[in-house]
């Protein structure tokens, strides 16, 4: 009998997917057993037959990007990996969900190789891939040469019911159609269960239509149990990828969900749960699977190992790039430099200059227009930025001088996202996580609401994305509470590993851009003014204070207290401290520009700027509770724990107390003198 007539059928590997699920969660008596029983023959047709990907080199640049959306079903993707060679041995798999496992409840990004991304919060999967896809679109235009197409990958996508229900998925797949995305395609699971049952009562979507109205190529009513089905859909969704008019593809596959179990398939009962001893043992029986749990017969085993294939691949594209080096060297040497995440050599030389000429050169300005400004001066430093906004643009400011509009078949460095600031967010994390290039985007600060959770995707990945967040206070004036920020710097300060920075002016808002450039372990976040305001002194000093977060920008001898101030508010600090000198009262100001890199800062530094005993009073156009922390008991704050007005900015401060003259009051009071 020939190889090809012994090796196992593609249900046989299919239900070793199946089973390993099954048996982890059975281990683990947690977890979601469903979504990879129903899906493992998908995932079979792709992983073995389409998919370009080397288990010895999890980071290979031009591998295909695949994203499990739906991540409550992580026991897929672990049983892929383990089967295809990934560094991940089976009592990884036996440690399901177990504490410093590498198969925790949800794919998560860093932990486990072959994980592309942090996937749980439904959609948001989705919109990575399609970030993913618009880097390689992008990086494909700027780098391939006649006859070197070193970027020339797909992305594929997992997604189930929740992920098309959840609003983000609205947001990006309409972009991802508008912008013709074609060397993305998604898999649906439409097994019509979610966890509270059949969904036919709260999602009656006729879905393919409404991808098809968002632009995409639809390939509908494919058996996703039928192995041959399935992969003739993906071959139709590549070829009409590769056409001049290609369109991103959505493949419908109709799936029983937890198929193989012989009494919860097709319920919701095998969604989020346990299938229980008795239909394991049913399962094992209905499926003709005779292996004890966690052991894969050898052929299957053998038939699942992509080491050789995925070595083969990997080489052949490093020929491919040593040919392209030959060819085109500077462009080889900043595609690395570009995927390794590194900066330009001469940024450390560059950097600081061009931001010192242009805080010295702007005067008093907004910070949002400061901003605009530093991008002015890194952008010809940084071909990788890639920016954008969530149709706020000429009010963020976050194009710069020489920016190219990106677009449909249209290559650039800026895009207009669309009223998307959710899908904005969790797309420039996919964008972060192909590789290559640095996104950031804008939007009002009181907006941050809806992109939120993205950025707390992006913190816990570790990933560099710069947040430009305008109109954040009470500053912004007349367009009134809706708009007007209270609780969100505060907010987004208490989010773990995100750098929030409010600066002060010009200087400071060019120390922010730097910081957030060079950071490589997570996510940014400039809160930005509306109004303009003072300027303080340009000088290289001052730069590299205000590089540690928080820093005197005024002293005096022997000062009684000290006044600590952020942003729009070390203005009001600056002239209080003006009035108590004036009354012969000697108080420090302290700009604190990031709270974040300030407690990251030795305990000398510290209580250099913040010594013990000494009286400090904040003052932040904000909701008061973070500043007790450097207050203490004995200080105090000027801010707002209420929503605002509609007025203009000037009444706004005068109206709620932010006001030099009140805080020179709360000062004295602090120092038990009368005001």
């Amino acid at each position: 009998m020939s190889a090809v007539a012994d090796a196992p059928a593609p249900r046989q590997l299919a239900n070793a997917l199946r089973m390993l699920a099954v048996d982890a969660v059975e281990l683990a008596k947690s977890g979601h057993p469903g979504a990879p029983m129903g899906m493992a023959d998908i995932a079979e047709v792709l992983w073995r037959r389409h998919l370009r990907h080397d288990p010895a080199d999890p980071r290979w640049p031009d591998r295909d990007r695949f994203v499990l959306s739906n991540g409550h079903g992580s026991m897929l993707l672990y049983g892929l990996l383990h089967l295809a060679g990934y560094d991940l041995p089976i009592d990884e798999l036996k440690a399901f969900r177990q504490l410093h496992s590498r198969t925790p409840g949800h794919p998560e990004y860093g932990v486990t190789p072959g994980v592309e991304t942090t996937t749980g919060p439904l959609g948001q999967g989705l919109a990575n891939a399609v970030g993913m896809a618009l880097a390689e679109s992008l990086l494909a235009a700027e780098f391939n040469r006649d006859g070197h197409a070193i970027v020339d990958h797909h992305t594929y996508a997992f997604v189930g019911d929740g992920c098309l229900m959840e609003g983000i998925s609205h947001e990006v797949c309409s972009l991802a159609g508008t912008l013709r995305l074609s060397k993305l395609i998604v898999f649906y699971d439409d097994n019509g269960i979610s966890i509270d049952g059949h969904v036919e009562g709260w999602f009656a979507d006729d879905t393919p239509a409404r991808f098809e109205a968002q632009g995409w190529y639809v390939v509908r009513g494919v058996d996703g149990h039928d192995a041959e089905a399935v992969d003739a859909a993906i071959h139709v969704a590549k070829a009409q990828a590769a056409s001049a008019d290609g369109k991103p593809t959505l493949v419908c596959c109709r799936t029983v969900i937890g198929q193989g179990a012989p009494t919860k398939a097709g319920s919701h009962d095998v969604h989020g749960a346990p299938l229980g001893a008795e239909e394991v043992a049913a399962t094992r029986v209905a499926l003709g699977w005779d292996a004890p749990p966690f052991e894969i017969p050898a052929d299957v085993a053998a038939a699942w190992d992509a080491r050789a294939s995925g070595a083969a691949a990997s080489a052949e594209w490093r020929a491919r790039f040593a040919r392209y080096r030959a060819a085109h060297p500077a462009l080889a040497a900043e595609f690395e430099r570009r995927m390794r995440g590194g900066l330009p050599v001469d940024w450390a030389m560059q950097a600081p200059a061009r931001l010192l000429a242009m805080a010295d050169a702007a005067g008093e300005v907004a910070t949002r227009r400061a901003s605009q400004l530093a991008l002015d001066a890194l952008a010809p430093l940084l071909p990788e930025f890639f920016g954008g906004s969530a149709d706020l643009t000429a009010s963020n400011l976050t194009n710069f001088k020489g920016c190219v509009v990106a677009g449909r078949d249209r290559p650039g460095n800026h895009l207009s996202y669309g009223v998307r600031e959710f899908g904005m967010a969790a797309m420039m994390n996919g964008i972060a996580l192909h590789g290559g290039l640095l996104p950031y985007g804008g939007t009002f600060l009181t907006f941050s609401d809806y992109s939120r959770n993205a950025l707390r995707m992006a913190a816990m990945m570790g990933l560099r994305v710069v947040h430009v967040f305008t109109h954040d206070s009470i500053g912004l004036g007349e367009d009134g509470p809706t708009h007007q920020s209270i609780e969100h710097v505060p907010s987004l300060r208490l989010i773990p590993n995100v750098d929030v920075w409010r600066p002060a002016d010009a200087l400071e808002t060019g120390v922010a851009w730097a910081c957030a450039v060079e950071r490589v372990d997570g996510p940014s976040a400039l809160a930005l003014s509306r109004q303009a305001l003072p300027a303080y002194p340009a000088t290289p000093e001052r730069m590299a204070d205000a590089r540690r977060g928080g820093y005197v920008l005024a002293d005096a001898e022997a000062p009684r207290a000290v006044l600590l101030a952020t942003g729009s508010e070390v203005g009001v600090a600056m002239q209080a401290h003006a009035l108590l000198a004036a009354r012969g009262v000697a108080v420090r100001v302290v700009s604190m520009p990031s709270t974040s890199v300030f407690d990251r800062q030795d305990r000398a530094w510290r209580e250099a700027v913040l010594p013990p005993g000494l009286p400090a009073v904040a003052v932040e156009a904000a909701h008061p509770d973070l500043w007790h922390k450097y207050v203490g008991r004995d200080g105090s704050v000027v801010g707002i724990a209420r929503f605002g007005e509609s007025a203009p900015a000037a009444a706004l401060y005068r109206y709620f107390g932010i006001t030099p003259e009140r805080a020179r009051d709360v000062v004295l009071d602090c120092i038990g003198d009368a005001p």
